[in-house]
């Protein structure tokens, strides 16, 4: 039991130790980070990012995180930059170069180098006053009391600082550019996350099933469409298409439960006027939120107005958007 409190007191003490990092760095926000992001937003340059060691890892994060939200960016290893990496770099491009101290070997290297190539040097950097912070155009102080590290030596809060400014730096830029929903999809089309964003209803029903019956349809002729179609209902339109209402198999089983004449039954006389329906080009999950939020599990879909089929929770199931 002692080690396991111990083990718990570590791991909240390491997670109390960054969260005051970060808000540390809130202050620090200042004209310097302001100015950069509005060079940026007016240049057409990418954002090459640079580092070396722990650094290097957050730079290809901060690279990830910029391109994915429409900033162009690519990384470039501090070590390999002497060794012909530096081609990569154009002149009108921004070098963001990763580093807690400023002063290492690799990074005193590397500036002169990239100042002679014209491109504008950004720090991410704990020390203001190292070589890096003293030869940047522009600061984002990221500098920490100490590492979560009892030693205060591994990389741990230093790196989530460092990671933390690279987020700050992005969601600026996306938000100056207006960068939308729409747009992070076109940027993140694979995987769940991709199709909650860009499918559309029409992608993702079945537009060969469509079931439907007039409002003076039979009870046998309702029957026989909702059978056929397999999607458990059927949609009621009048002589244009126009939606009237729904029946679906439990509206059947109720009407059979109290209705003794069965032969004079019309469509109309067991629909539920007013369905919840959703248009063709609406997104995918917000059918998955109507659905959940009025506890059923299809939809009638329209397109202007028309009823153009359904949308099956288990259409949303097949395409992992569930």
């Amino acid at each position: 039991m002692n080690l396991l409190k111990n083990i718990k007191t570590t791991a909240r003490n390491v997670l109390q130790n960054e969260a005051d990092a970060l808000i540390d760095l809130i202050p620090h926000i200042g004209a310097d980070f302001e100015a950069c992001v509005e060079d940026i937003l007016q240049n057409s340059g990418r954002l090459v990012v640079t580092g070396i060691g722990k650094s290097a890892i957050v730079s290809n994060k901060i690279v990830a995180t910029l391109n994915s939200t429409g900033t162009p960016s690519l990384f470039m290893h501090a070590a390999d930059a002497i060794h012909g990496d530096l081609g990569m770099i154009k002149e009108e491009d921004f070098v963001i170069c990763v580093s807690k101290s400023g002063n290492t070997p690799e990074i005193k290297v590397l500036i002169p180098l990239v100042k002679q190539l014209g491109s504008k040097l950004i720090a991410i950097v704990g020390d203001e006053t190292s070589y890096l912070g003293k030869q940047a155009d522009y600061v984002l102080y990221a500098g920490i009391k100490e590492e979560a590290c009892p030693n205060n030596l591994a990389p741990t809060t230093s790196t989530t600082a460092q990671m933390a400014m690279g987020d700050a730096l992005a969601v600026c830029l996306l938000s100056a550019r207006g960068f939308s929903a729409e747009s992070f999809a076109r940027f993140h089309p694979g995987g769940a996350l991709g199709k909650k964003l860009y499918m559309r209803v029409g992608d993702v029903m079945d537009s060969s099933l469509l079931p439907i019956v007039s409002e003076d349809a039979t009870l046998k002729d309702a029957i026989i469409e909702i059978s056929s179609k397999r999607l458990g209902a059927t949609a009621v339109v009048d002589p244009r298409g126009k939606l009237k209402g729904i029946i679906t198999d439990g509206d059947l089983r109720r009407m059979l439960q109290r209705a003794a004449d069965l032969s004079t039954i019309k469509a109309r006389d067991i629909m539920t006027p007013k369905p919840k329906v959703i248009k063709v080009d609406d997104y995918a999950v917000s059918a998955l939120g109507l659905m959940r939020a009025h506890n059923i599990t299809q939809l009638v879909v329209l397109a202007a107005g028309t009823v153009v089929g359904f949308i099956h929770i288990h259409d949303l199931m097949k395409e992992g958007i569930v």
